[in-house]
């Protein structure tokens, strides 16, 4: 089973340290953002033939685990 890690890379020269697949500029956020406006996997792969399925599935996975690391904080509201 391929990681996620395998796919995605966070480089400071490349879009500002976004991630991105790797080799490539096509952001985890864009490839999101498509797949959020109805895109289906065979526009993105049409449209951007360097992208695989596989590079779909990585952006996914790694969207998902930066959800699931991320860290809410509730603050108290003040006392009237």
């Amino acid at each position: 089973m391929t990681q996620w890690q395998d796919h995605i890379e966070k480089k400071p020269g490349v879009l500002s340290g976004k991630p991105v697949i790797k080799g490539t500029r096509l952001s985890v956020e864009m490839i999101l953002e498509r797949l959020g406006d109805g895109w289906k996997e065979e526009d993105l792969l049409q449209s951007f033939p360097q992208l695989t399925a596989e590079h779909i599935r990585a952006a996914q996975s790694y969207a998902a685990a930066a959800l699931a690391s991320d860290e809410t904080v509730f603050l108290s509201e003040p006392v009237a």
